[in-house]
């Protein structure tokens, strides 16, 4: 017997995909404003439907950043479950699952170009990757986690963070 799939899309996992992109030393993020503060976050976004994972975060780093970017190994993953979380509130029924990948990316000049930014999104950040702990990363902790699936090559299930 199979059961009936979400009635609302509100109700679905909302799959998502995001890049780490270093350059001479510096992770690329993405600036953006919500009811918490400004934080930084990795480039990506939504899933659509057909769309292969790899081939997610390429449309959304271009739609972001206007960079085209060739996404390489998957270095960790992700859950986020709005009500276990600060914003609760608002979040209440939000549960995304999100995939991020090492991804390259041969040209730079475009960056800042993307057609269709986030509408939280106030700004496009390098940071240095020797100072990731001292920046507003989200999820919290980002920043180790990064440094330790960049070096040991393996991915990681980070679980339910914000």
């Amino acid at each position: 017997m199979s059961r009936p799939g979400p009635s609302r899309r509100n109700d679905a996992v909302r799959i998502a995909a995001r890049a780490v992109i270093i350059r001479e030393g510096r992770l690329l993020t993405v600036r953006v404003r919500t009811e918490e503060g400004e934080f930084l976050v990795l480039p990506g976004g939504g899933q659509v439907h057909g769309e292969t994972l790899p081939d997610a975060v390429r449309r959304e780093v271009s739609e972001e950043l206007g960079l085209v970017v060739v996404p390489r190994s998957l270095l960790y993953v992700r859950e986020y479950v709005g009500k276990n979380h600060a914003m609760r509130r608002i979040h209440s029924r939000f549960h995304q699952v999100e995939a991020v990948f090492q991804c390259d990316c041969p040209d730079f000049s475009p960056l800042g170009e993307g057609k269709g930014q986030d509408r939280r999104q106030v700004g496009i950040e390098w940071v240095d990757m020797a100072d990731l702990d001292r920046q507003p990363l989200s999820p919290r902790g980002l920043g180790q986690v990064l440094i330790r699936a960049l070096k040991d090559g393996t991915a990681v299930y980070m679980g339910d963070v914000h």
